[in-house]
């Protein structure tokens, strides 16, 4: 007996698109799109277009609906995707079996130019005081290749998942071999200079090349800086995720502030990406000035992006100006009042 299988390397993501103010959005013209966040689902760049008039005349009276692959225009890949009005984030993803795989070269995109009509779609459960969002869930292919059968289902060696950062995490709580301590306000942190400097080109640059900072016992004083922010930052250091806080959302909003600064401070791209991401998820009228002035200082180009798009609205951007926020911003930050002066505003739907 002998057989062979078949494999489809793929690789399975979503992305959510929630669109808050979906009222604001309802004057583009035809053939005018908003555009998502760039995201990556399977090694490659994508984002969605949202057509809230409809793709083309044809469509019109419908939400037209594209992804597009984000990359290099000579970059094809093969992919299947869906889109769908979601009221949960929870809901388990769709079967994409009998969805037929799409060729995306760079810069193309395949859609639903009829997704839904916009006036069934006014009357649905899935537009909530004025939001809605959208999951686009996508499955790439990679290659496909072909491998000799095992005639025996028995399986004598299972790998367990990489556990190197719970190793690590537990090298920073022992701190067994520690041999620098940082000083944070009342508060001590011993750590490891060999991992800090792997992890961080200042870190490296300060324990151990010409800016080597610490005294004779090997202790280094950071004074602006709070404690819970220096020990997140080394939690993310040794383990390459935030820990978990039972915080208040606005404690956390703050949270993420002070930790992307301080991620900018050691050149920790991943965590400024990570804060940045969390921080497009706070903003309000009541912080979208404080967390723009944070964008343009420590050049957080998503952030800011997410920051204007939520000003692009007139109302919003109206109840912004009124607040003590967008006074610091106009202090601190006057290129960015500027920009705002510039930028062209959506009207109101009628």
């Amino acid at each position: 007996m002998s057989a062979s299988t078949i494999f489809a390397a793929r690789a399975r993501g979503y992305h959510l698109l929630t669109v808050d103010g979906y009222s604001c959005t309802k004057d583009l013209p035809t053939g005018k799109s908003l555009q998502s966040h760039q995201f990556t689902v399977g090694g490659h760049r994508w984002h969605i277009n949202y057509y809230p008039n409809g793709e083309e005349s044809e469509s019109a009276d419908y939400i037209s609906i594209f992804l597009f692959l984000d990359e290099d225009a000579n970059t094809e890949v093969k992919a299947q995707h869906s889109f769908r009005l979601v009221d949960k984030v929870e809901e388990q993803a769709p079967s994409l079996t009998s969805v037929v795989a799409k060729n995306f070269a760079g810069k193309s995109g395949w859609g639903t130019a009829k997704f839904i009509k916009r006036e069934a779609f006014e009357k649905s459960k899935y537009l909530s005081v004025d939001s809605f969002a959208i999951r686009c869930d996508i499955v790439v292919i990679d290659e496909f290749r072909t491998e000799m059968a095992k005639t025996s289902g028995t399986k004598f060696v299972t790998v367990p998942p990489s556990d190197l950062n719970q190793h690590l995490g537990d090298l920073l709580n022992t701190k067994k071999g520690a041999d620098v301590v940082f000083e944070v306000g009342d508060e001590k942190f011993p750590a490891h200079r060999w991992l800090l400097a792997a992890r961080s080109p200042v870190f490296s640059a300060e324990l151990f090349g010409s800016m080597k900072e610490g005294d004779a016992a090997g202790v280094v004083h950071i004074t602006d800086m709070q404690p819970q922010v220096f020990k997140a930052l080394l939690r993310f250091v040794y383990t390459d995720s935030l820990p978990e806080t039972k915080t208040e959302e606005d404690e956390e909003d703050v949270m993420c502030q002070h930790l992307l600064v301080a991620a900018d401070r050691y050149n920790m791209e991943r965590l400024k990406l990570i804060c940045e991401e969390k921080l497009c998820e706070y903003i309000d009228v009541g912080s979208v000035a404080t967390i723009l002035a944070l964008a343009e200082q420590h050049h957080c180009v998503g952030l800011k992006k997410a920051c204007f798009d939520f000003l692009s609205c007139p109302a919003n951007r109206s109840a912004v100006v009124a607040t003590e926020g967008f006074q610091h911003v106009y202090r601190s930050c006057p290129s960015v009042v500027m920009e705002l002066i510039a930028m062209p505003s959506r009207p109101l739907a009628q």
